[in-house]
């Protein structure tokens, strides 16, 4: 009967896999090839570097005006921060693989155990795992420490799934309980080869008994998946089956696609103009330089100290090695340095959400996370939000409301047996007695409940370090389930009097009413699957009678009813569905011993099939679960998130459009939209749904809606509009899965039908909300690329807490994960997690919004400053015959970007505040005045390279004819070219800075201390650099010319007059567009100065809003009222508050129970004019 573990290892790898694959480093490799190619990717993306690299190059081959290291340092400098930065994260990445390969696995060898560490597992060996510890790979179970060989799992980090899942032994090793009698098996397993489908599994294990096989089929619910955690359960015996990179979890990794940001694209555009026009500068000033000396009195400069040879050359290798010479000299409008300032802006400023303690949920212990800072400005820019439902929009929470038993009501602890309960007193109804004849109905339904269910119960204290079942002080059993829903019916069933008490020895027991405890013996679990949308069990009871039951949805229960009070329940199932509730079907079959037989056939013969086994699978179960009697329906209660419905309000004020995407009902997931405020009660619903599609074709009904929604517009869309007001019709869209399928088909087969695709865009673009439900997980990746590929390209962000959401979330162009009951899945995939729903109001509305306003500064700030650095020096070119002198010294040139001005704007960057975050959260529609990118529009940019160029022509010919005779200084010294440079970049580097803190509007004692203490390292540098003479310079052309510069008084006055012109135009400007066509921020702004600080506490923000102009329309403005839908969750007053319909249920004509109103304008988005940039809407 024995047999050693290297046969039994042998024999796995024979059928499994042909070669053994080891753990080792396994998860490290994938990271380095994920690290690796992404950033071989990136480089590609952004040549920019390569240029940078190129021009470095040309200053080492040829002789160029330069020093190469004006730009080696600087290219250094951004490939060592960013290589830090890189190699920080790595950094992290190879400790957490270490800690998954090093960590110790006990295995059984030679009837002893051993410790092994994870990455030396092979297939075949056997694993000990004990309660909450991580499955090291793929196994097969053998054996548990429970009696019943069943052990419970915990699948988070594979599907998001955090409850737990019930997992069996194999049944002929179950009893093996001690290491020599694991290490006694003798069998052999074939099973199919590796693959990343989490929930299917084809085996076979042939177990020898007196060398007689014995064939167990292996199916999922024996495979316990690497990355799951063992709960509740002491310790399990497990062999190994797939190992490394062969483990469900390893082929399930994906890495995320390249996300970049709007700002991050517009800045590549502007990199190209500013390419374009350093080509340009370079061909003008070779082709003036040989124009110039095409006179023969005129020649190569002397300082140049050209060779004969040099000046041999031909005229074209000579004007190319010019040209060369003079993109190197003028290479510095392109600032390097941005890029790494950019970089380090995103990665320090994304700090800003970790700490944000309003972020922080104290139920979970979780703040917000972020996993990818480079889209934190995306945050500013999103225009559609889509979110799952359960779990996201509400808790994930269920609570059993009501049951329906052939018609008659059961309310918990209010109504049973049609009595009213002492503590209901406070309801509208009262049900009619079901009568003698119907209680054994009763009965059969509340122990249908009791029964069909993969529920377990917990006898301990305590799990997972919460204490659970505490009643009077005692330990009590509590439930747990993989399924919240089935938890919340047992124990709805327990408040009605029908308790479960556990699974044992084959048996199921229930505990009656008259607290009798009745045994059934469990045959056989249909178990339940998304197709099938049901589950069932076959039963045995006392007295030998066989039964199947059945639950599931409504749309997969009724077609296979035979009999039983229908409609009674259907209308009960149609009018929880409206309310919001979850709702569940249960029916019957009772089983003669022939049919039983017939059963296990069918079952057996499916499950033992390695080919197909699914299909067979699912071929029994439709041949089972036929001919079957309804006895009721269950109402089940998933509460909204706390201010849910104040979140979807804000985002509609802030002009962002919602959908939701769930895999609910219709009827069901509308309630919710109605009370999360994504409906209205003036809403008026478009149905797109199969139901409709049956009654006239998918083209009629598309074609339908879409005169319906223009003829209210009269032909403009919703885009147009930014927004709703009172006398725009507000419309809802309600699509479902199959429906949206027949849209999406590339080809439909009427040609005249026209492209449904666009149809259906255009009308969703005139609705303020869309649900989609019944949505499968792919279908909402669709529907995000759809939105996200449209003719407007418009950002889109998609949320969601689910296994099920992550195909969504990584297809938007921003996802967030929410850290629900569904496992971390989400999170792990998604660019930023936060704890609740509520949280996305800030991270968008405030974080989102400052993160853009303070690059787009960032970025304009640098095209600015680097523009009136290098113009002077173009100019300069004039005045030297064209013969690449430089205007300034080598030390400028490589600190300019790097010292003297970087750190202002970096900070400024990370802490600017241009309105109060209290305001931005109390008044949403601000986030308007950022929308499309609006700061970084071409007209913004055009304004700030023309003030750059502006303020390098004031600077350079300013101090051109201050100083155009001669000059003496107080010891009579003429002014050479080097201190005309030092002045006029001295000038230079004195106006960036105050421009930038004349932008700022958040002063803090950290502003004040860099934007001085830079101004004054500039000026000691510059004393030190020309005070003293260095013993490593072959040359020192800037002794003593800074000092010389600052003993003349005419200096100080030019730089005084200089800096005042460069910084009195843009001053002017802002000034009188603030006082004559001020912005809503600006306004804000005024108003908050006026009450010091105190604007969100005393004023009417409404008030402040510049006048609508005509035609103009805004959510949110007018009369414009929203109504909460009735939810089950209020007290039993208002519980039952559906009897007062006695007709199909109207979307649009729900009874309100919360109302508000806003009577705010706004002005159209983007305020449509030609102001400057950042600086004048902050």
């Amino acid at each position: 009967m024995g047999m050693d573990l290297s046969t039994l290892r042998t024999l796995i790898s024979r059928y499994c896999v042909a070669k053994i694959p080891r753990q080792q480093n396994s998860l490290l490799q994938v990271h380095i090839l994920e690290l690796y190619t992404e950033e071989y990717v990136r480089a590609v993306q952004e040549s920019r570097q390569l240029y940078f690299l190129i021009i470095f190059l040309v200053q080492l081959i040829i002789d160029t005006p330069t020093s190469p290291i004006t730009s080696g340092l600087p290219l250094f400098f951004v490939i060592t921060v960013t290589a830090i930065k890189q190699g920080y994260e790595d950094w992290l990445r190879h400790k957490a693989d270490n800690s998954v390969n090093q960590c110790s696995v006990l295995v059984v060898q030679h009837g002893k155990v051993v410790r092994k560490q994870s990455r030396n597992l092979t297939v075949g060996d056997v694993v000990l795992v004990k309660e909450n510890e991580s499955f090291p790979c793929d196994l097969i179970l053998l054996a548990s420490s429970r009696d019943d060989g069943t052990c419970f799992v915990t699948t988070a980090s594979l599907d998001g799934e955090s409850s737990h899942k019930t997992y069996y032994a194999v049944q002929d090793t179950s009893a093996y309980n001690t290491e020599q009698e694991v290490d006694s098996i003798h069998a052999t397993i074939e099973c199919e080869q590796p693959q990343p489908d989490l929930y299917k599994f084809v085996g076979r294990i042939n177990i020898y008994m007196e060398n007689e096989p014995t064939a167990r089929p292996l199916g999922s619910e024996n495979l316990l998946l690497r990355g799951a955690t063992l709960k509740n359960t002491d310790y399990i015996y497990a062999v190994a089956i797939y190992t490394g990179m062969e483990t469900k979890m390893a082929l399930n990794y994906q890495s995320k696609s390249q996300k970049r940001s709007a700002v991050e694209k517009s800045m590549n555009a502007y990199l190209v103009v500013y390419l374009c026009i350093l080509i340009g500068k370079a061909i003008v000033n070779t082709a003036l330089k040989y124009m110039w000396q095409a006179d023969p009195n005129r020649d190569e400069p002397w300082y140049n100290d050209r060779t004969d040879t040099e000046k041999q050359r031909h005229i074209v290798i000579r004007a190319f090695t010019d040209f060369l010479a003079f993109m190197v000299l003028f290479n510095y409008i392109i600032p390097v340095s941005m890029y790494v300032t950019v970089e380090m802006q995103k990665f320090l400023g994304s700090y800003f959400i970790m700490w944000d303690d309003e972020m922080f949920d104290e139920e979970l212990g979780e703040r917000a996370v972020v996993n990818t800072s480079d889209l934190n400005e995306e945050l500013g820019q999103v225009e559609y939000v889509f979110t799952d439902k359960t779990g996201t929009l509400t808790e994930n929470n269920m609570e059993f409301i009501e049951c329906c038993v052939d018609g008659h009501v059961y309310v918990p602890d209010a109504i049973c047996n049609g009595q009213l309960m002492p503590d209901a007193v406070g309801m509208d109804m009262i049900d009619t007695s079901p009568g003698p004849g119907a209680r054994e109905h009763e009965e059969l339904f509340f122990r249908a409940l009791c029964l069909c269910h993969t529920v377990q119960v917990k006898e301990e204290e305590t799990v997972d370090g919460i204490k659970h079942g505490i009643h009077q002080g005692k330990s009590t059993s509590f439930y747990i389930s993989s399924s919240p829903d089935e938890v919340a019916l047992v124990e709805g069933m327990k408040r009605l009097g029908f308790t479960y008490l556990r699974l044992k020895d084959g048996h199921m027991e229930v505990l009656n009413r008259e607290d009798e405890i009745e045994r059934f013996e469990l045959l056989e679990v249909l178990t339940f699957d998304s197709v099938r949308r049901r589950m069932s069990v076959i039963v045995r009871d006392g007295t030998g009678e066989l039964y199947l039951f059945c639950k599931g949805a409504d749309s997969s229960i009724f077609p296979r009813v035979v009999s039983g009070k229908v409609d009674q329940v259907r209308a009960r199932v149609e009018r929880n569905a409206v309310e919001g509730l979850r709702t569940l079907c249960v029916a019957y079959r009772p089983l003669s011993p022939e049919q039983y037989q017939e059963v296990c056939h069918l079952l057996n013969a499916a499950k033992l099939s390695l080919q197909d086994r699914d299909k067979r699978l699912a071929e029994a179960y439709d041949i089972i679960e036929k001919d079957l009697i309804l006895l009721g329906a269950t109402a089940v209660e998933d509460r909204l998130q706390d201010k849910a419905a104040d979140t979807i309000e804000s985002l509609h004020k802030a002009g962002m459009k919602v959908w939701v995407l769930t895999g609910d009902k219709m009827e069901t997931a509308a309630a919710t939209c109605y009370a999360s405020k994504l409906f209205h009660r003036n809403t008026q619903i478009l149905e797109l749904t199969t139901k409709r599609t049956e009654e006239q074709s998918l083209h009629d009904v598309l074609f339908d809606l879409s005169r319906t929604v223009l003829r209210q517009h009269g032909g403009m869309t919703r885009d147009t509009f930014s927004g709703l007001s009172g006398d725009c019709p507000d419309f809802g869209l309600i699509i479902d899965g199959a429906t949206l399928s027949a849209v999406m088909r590339p080809g439909q087969e009427d040609a005249n039908s026209g492209n449904y695709k666009e149809i259906f865009l255009e009308i969703c673009r005139n609705c303020s909300a869309v649900l989609c439900c019944r949505m499968a997980p792919l279908q909402k990746a669709q529907i995000v690329k759809m939105i996200k590929t449209s003719a407007e390209h418009p950002i889109t962000l998609a949320i969601g807490d689910g296994a099920n959401d992550v195909s969504m979330i990584l297809e938007a162009h921003v996802g967030i994960g929410i850290m629900g009951k569904e496992g971390r899945q989400a999170v792990r995939n998604s660019d930023y997690a936060i704890p609740k729903f509520k949280h996305l109001k800030k991270i968008l509305l405030v974080h989102g919004h400052y993160y853009y306003i303070r690059i787009s500064e960032l970025v304009q700030y640098f095209f600015y400053k680097n523009v009136c650095f290098i113009f002077p020096q173009f100019l300069y070119q004039f005045f030297c015959g064209f013969s690449q002198q430089p205007l300034y010294d080598t030390a400028y040139l490589t600190l300019y970007n790097i010292s003297f001005t970087s750190l202002p704007i970096l900070l400024y960057s990370l802490i600017e505040q241009h309105i109060n975050m209290e305001i931005l959260k109390k008044d949403p529609s601000l986030y308007r005045d950022i929308a499309k990118n609006s700061l970084l529009r071409w007209h913004n940019f055009i304004y700030w390279t023309v003030l750059g160029v502006y303020d390098a022509i004031v600077m350079f010919f300013g101090a051109y004819f201050l100083f155009d005779n001669t000059t003496f200084t107080s010891n009579g010294q003429m002014f050479g070219n080097w201190t005309f440079g030092t002045l006029v970049f001295t000038v230079l580097v004195f106006t960036v800075t105050f421009k930038l803190a004349l932008d700022t509007h958040y002063w803090t004692w950290i502003n004040h201390f860099v934007i001085w203490g830079s101004l004054i390292f500039f000026v000691v540098f510059s004393l030190l650099w020309g005070g003293i003479i260095w013993p490593f310079l072959n040359y020192q052309r800037m002794y003593y010319v800074f000092m010389q510069m600052l003993s003349s008084g005419p200096a100080w006055l030019s730089i005084i007059l200089l800096i005042t012109a460069s910084l009195l135009p843009d001053v002017l400007k802002k000034v009188i567009w603030r006082a004559l066509w001020p912005t809503t921020t600006e306004r804000i702004q005024n108003a908050d100065k006026l009450y010091k600080g105190h604007l969100s506490e005393f004023t009417p923000l409404a008030s402040l809003h510049a006048p609508s102009k005509a035609g103009s329309h805004r959510r949110g403005s007018g009369n414009h009222r929203s109504a909460a839908h009735p939810r089950r969750s209020e007290p039993f007053n208002k519980k039952l508050m559906f009897t007062r319909w006695q007709r199909k249920p109207d979307y649009s004509t729900f009874t309100p129970l919360l109302r508000f109103t806003d009577g705010s304008r706004h002005t159209l988005q983007g305020h449509g004019y030609g102001g400057a940039g950042p600086e004048t809407s902050v």
